[in-house]
């Protein structure tokens, strides 16, 4: 397997076992070094494979010294994360009955073991900005976080061509970066659809101290609860939160909350073909999440009356993003553990550590894994000149 690993990649390493013995490949100076700590852990490594190598880094029995993302960049170009394992097809099938979707209940549990680590975790490795916890939009001359994330609002807005007094719905509504520049940039009112009740607590709080009650409002309730009808829609990263049996009736509750002829962007990440989610991801970061291909995700959205307009793969521009949250987290690392070091504990930065630098290397590896898709559609077909012909209009000054 360390050969494989060695002649796949052009990243060098080495490997130093628990009883002392030490393993190289590659040519140069190694990128990283995998420090086993105890045998079980290496036999972990063979019988369960990447999966158990990340846990084993998370407990502590296996230290990854030197730079971790080229430590990924190793893993992926060798295809270790894609090898079939029926244990860990066993472990993940195990977590889909425990931690399902299905139940509105469970899908907020779900939801809130992530996004309800509060504002002050959040704060000092998203931008600056907005709070905005999905891909930014890396155009021609971006260069900060800051920048991308403002030009993705930007253009998921001009999408929709979204409008003073246009009432829009954002689902999945995170702090409510989208919310506000609807109404600072466009006169649009926005309702914000959050199933995270420390996320609604803090966007609330924000609009009554912005004083925008009356303008804009975020309700609490199940992404299969959409009310409306809206005359546009942003659905920014929500497609993976639906569960792995429930996209059908999250695209439906979409669909039901734009008026006939409105217009939305859904925008998610999507596997190359269906798979099974990364069964680590599902287990310590995302409890319940999966990631649907395009072919599923589109096939839902048209047989529940929504004609797709256009598709964008940015799977490159959210290896950006990726890279700017990981080097925030880990600049800013002291600051998080000091606001409870009981929760924010070394197991918690190392798995942490691991979800955004092993997703910023995904994004970019040469072999098709995963992308990141923002369908536009509309409700029913487009007649007339309802809507540019040509995309040219994204892109005028």
């Amino acid at each position: 397997m360390l050969d494989r690993l060695g002649t796949a990649s052009d990243v060098p390493f080495a490997v130093v076992f628990s009883d002392g013995h030490s393993h190289r490949a590659g040519h140069g100076e190694p990128a990283f070094t995998l420090r086993f700590h105890s045998r079980r852990a290496e036999r972990r490594g063979l019988v369960l494979g990447y999966d158990s190598l990340l846990e084993s880094y998370f407990s502590g029995e296996l230290d990854i010294d030197g730079d971790l993302a080229l430590a990924f960049r190793a893993g992926f170009a060798s295809a270790l994360d894609a090898e079939a394992n029926p244990l860990v097809t066993l472990r993940n099938h195990r977590h889909e009955w425990q931690y399902s979707n299905a139940s509105p209940l469970q899908a907020k549990a779900n939801a809130r073991f992530h996004y309800g680590l509060g504002q002050d975790f959040y704060r000092p490795w998203l931008d600056r900005t907005s709070m905005t916890y999905t891909c930014g939009y890396w155009g021609e001359g971006v260069t900060t976080l800051e920048e991308a994330q403002q030009r993705k609002m930007a253009h998921v807005c001009r999408k929709v061509r979204l409008g003073p007094g246009d009432r829009f719905v954002d689902i999945g509504s995170g702090w409510g970066g989208l919310l506000f520049h609807g109404w600072d940039h466009h006169g649009a009112i926005g309702t914000g659809i959050n199933t995270t009740t420390e996320q609604v607590d803090e966007t609330r709080a924000e609009i009554g101290r912005r004083g925008l009650q009356g303008r804009l409002e975020v309700l609490e309730c199940d992404f299969r609860e959409i009310p409306g009808p809206y005359d546009k829609l942003l659905s920014i990263g929500t497609l993976e939160h639906a569960g792995r049996d429930q996209l059908g009736e999250v695209v439906a509750a979409h669909a039901r909350c734009l008026r006939p002829g409105g217009l939305g962007v859904i925008h998610f990440i999507g596997h190359v073909a269906p798979r099974d989610t990364v069964f680590y991801i599902r287990e310590h970061i995302f409890p319940g999440g999966w990631i649907p291909s395009l072919s599923e995700a589109l096939q839902a959205m048209e047989t529940q009356g929504l004609e797709v307009l256009d598709v964008e793969n940015l799977r490159r521009h959210y290896a950006l993003t990726l890279d700017c949250w990981a080097e925030r987290f880990d600049s800013a690392w002291p600051a998080i553990q000091a606001l409870d070091p009981k929760r924010f504990d070394e197991r918690f930065r190392r798995t942490w550590r691991t979800y955004l630098w092993s997703c910023a290397e995904l994004f970019r590896a040469a072999r098709p894994q995963i992308n990141l898709f923002q369908v536009t559609v509309s409700k029913g077909n487009v007649t007339g000149d309802a809507y540019p012909m040509t995309r040219d209009f994204l892109y005028r000054p």
